[in-house]
């Protein structure tokens, strides 16, 4: 008898879970995994199987390069905050005819003792700012500084902890940590302490990796900012985790 050709997946990477999603589907001959990455990060953890690096050209581009490759599958598994390519992969599936899931690590929920001040945006967590402290731990990555270099946040002092080094716009008086996840609750504590941090901004990227700054911050009493995660494009389906995106993927 023929042997069945493998289902063919593309996975929109460059997180975690991506990654993990890649790992488990590794070692199974019926599926054969792309993993695009954007290219934004300078030294990238690379999963197995086939990797891309670069852009698509929007969604017809992407809708395009998923005819060319018989793609059978595709999961957005990009960064929570990835509003632009999640809205593009929906496009794109649409265009292509081929399903789509989304790969979502749950969002992080606020526990006693936090103070946590909820925004929908960089431009509004920046506008909070001046009345909860003056040394912001500022954890949003190198990308949208800008909001944050305002004539009215000059008084403030920053400590910006990104994976790459940001470039300007960004904020008048700061220090740039380059450093890359998981990190421990016993480095966060330190890090709080030594640089006299009174505000914590984060996206609610979600997971374990950067969640201990959060715990350090409930022990300091430090007011929190964290900013709210865009919702996934109506209609396409979520996995939680990267065995349940696996499940998805074998039912083809």
């Amino acid at each position: 008898m023929p042997v069945p050709a493998a289902v063919r997946v593309l996975v929109l990477g460059g997180t975690t879970e991506a990654r993990r999603l890649a790992e488990s589907l590794a070692g199974d001959r019926s599926v054969r995994v792309t993993t695009s990455l954007a290219g934004r990060v300078a030294a990238p953890r690379l999963p197995p199987g086939e990797v891309r690096v670069g852009g698509f050209g929007g969604p017809e581009g992407l809708a395009a390069w998923m005819r060319e490759h018989d793609v059978d599958a595709l999961v957005d598994a990009t960064h929570p905050f990835a509003a632009a390519m999640s809205r593009n992969a929906a496009e794109a599936a649409a265009l292509a005819h081929v399903p789509l899931l989304a790969l979502r690590r749950p969002g992080w929920v606020a526990q006693d003792g936090d103070h946590w001040h909820s925004t929908g945006s960089l431009a509004e967590a920046a506008g909070l700012l001046p009345a909860l402290g003056e040394r912001v731990f500022l954890t949003t990555g190198r990308m949208g500084l800008a909001a944050f270099a305002g004539a009215d946040l000059d008084a403030l002092w920053f400590l910006v902890r990104s994976v790459d080094a940001p470039e300007p716009p960004g904020p008048a008086r700061m220090e740039v940590l380059l450093d890359r996840g998981p990190f421990t609750l016993e480095g966060e504590r330190e890090l709080l302490r030594r640089h006299r941090i009174d505000v914590l901004v984060t996206k609610d990227s979600g997971g374990d990796a950067t969640a201990p700054k959060l715990t350090a911050a409930r022990e300091a009493g430090i007011p929190v900012v964290v900013v709210r995660r865009p919702p996934v494009p109506e209609g396409v389906p979520v996995a939680a985790t990267p065995d349940e995106a696996a499940e998805w993927v074998r039912r083809f």
